[in-house]
């Protein structure tokens, strides 16, 4: 059995992801210890949904800091503080520095709702409705300085539907995301899944091209 990886998770909203990714690690199904929820919006959701599973959890406001890199150092000093391996971004609206992704290099995983390189950014459940594209979905890719530019790892397809409203269509990535998230984990946190000169692999096998899931579920708004 895979002993737990250390890891922390990063969040600025309602926690959906990561009450996902609790679930599975209290099933059994995926060998993390979430060390740190961090979060840097007061009075988030997720703040108490972390607080739900036990995961230890610190608020820290970019208000409280004189200068966007004060915050980053506050923020990097408690995942250091906590032995975190591998950093989980879920829905953390904050753009990383050179220097947080260069001190955790390859140990950063982040998930975005978009079939990557399409729709990088904000505003994608709008942007594809606008394009008329017929599927949309989420990526899960490891984070370099390249904003959503990242190798990609895994994604999962979620069909568009005639009378959708970037509301239904947000709530079916969603669900899409909550399979998609915690199996890339897992393969991270069981050795499985690594990063080297830019170039995924998978079991030792290099990904030319990023796992594609069609997950069962998500057809209906």
């Amino acid at each position: 059995m895979n002993k737990p990886l250390p890891a922390a998770i990063l969040f600025s909203g309602t926690g959906s992801n990561l009450t996902a990714i609790a679930q599975a690690i209290a099933s059994g199904r995926l060998p993390v210890d979430l060390r740190l929820g961090l979060c840097d919006k007061s009075g988030a959701p997720g703040l108490e949904r972390a607080r739900e599973f036990a995961i230890p959890t610190v608020c820290l406001p970019v208000k409280n800091y004189a200068s966007r890199y004060d915050h980053e150092t506050a923020v990097m000093q408690a995942i250091d503080a906590s032995g975190a391996q591998l950093i989980i971004l879920a829905g953390y609206m904050r753009v990383l520095e050179g220097r947080f992704i260069s001190h955790y290099p390859n140990r950063i995983l982040n998930l975005h709702p978009s079939l990557l390189p399409a729709y990088p950014g904000l505003h994608t459940h709008e942007r594809v409705l606008a394009a008329g594209d017929t599927w949309h979905g989420s990526s899960v890719h490891f984070v370099t300085e390249t904003l959503d530019g990242g190798p990609l790892i895994a994604q999962a397809q979620v069909p568009v539907q005639k009378h959708d409203t970037p509301q239904t269509l947000a709530q079916r990535v969603l669900k899409a995301e909550h399979q998609l998230y915690p199996t890339v984990i897992g393969w991270y946190a069981k050795g499985w899944l690594r990063l080297h000169q830019d170039q995924v692999f998978l079991h030792d096998l290099p990904l030319a091209n990023p796992v594609r899931f069609a997950l069962p579920g998500t057809e209906e708004g």
